[in-house]
């Protein structure tokens, strides 16, 4: 992981980030940014989340469409997300059997130090009840 230089720009991308409530893509976020007066290229706010995914300050998941969304999320610290397929809202979840799993799967086959990525999509309560 490289060290970069922060900017008032990924200052603002991180600021926008927080702020949202769930996984949103670049153009959301570029959008939301524009709307409070924060006006920066779409190619920076794709360049300043793609930096902080790689620093691990925020987290990505790939939408069904292929889009790729991003949530600020301390991701130093591995973790499971349950994320609403409606509205992109993500809890995080404990996963014990998940990891238990793991390990005893990479153990069975010889292999060590595993890793692995588990992210699993339902509808919420709220986005539920207006279906």
């Amino acid at each position: 992981m490289t060290s970069r230089r922060n900017t008032w720009q990924k200052d603002a991308v991180r600021r926008g980030l927080a702020e949202a409530e769930a996984f949103v893509s670049a153009q959301t976020l570029h959008a939301r940014l524009a709307e409070g007066g924060t006006f920066i290229g779409l190619a920076t706010v794709y360049r300043a989340l793609a930096q902080l995914a790689e620093e691990a300050l925020a987290d990505t998941v790939q939408a069904a469409d292929g889009t790729l969304m991003y949530r600020a999320c301390d991701m130093r610290h591995h973790h499971h997300h349950l994320i609403c397929r409606a509205c992109g809202r993500a809890v995080e979840i404990e996963a014990d059997a998940v990891e238990a799993w793991a390990e005893g799967a990479a153990e069975a086959h010889g292999f060590s130090e595993p890793e692995h990525v588990v992210d699993v999509f339902g509808l919420c309560a709220e986005c539920r009840s207006t279906c």
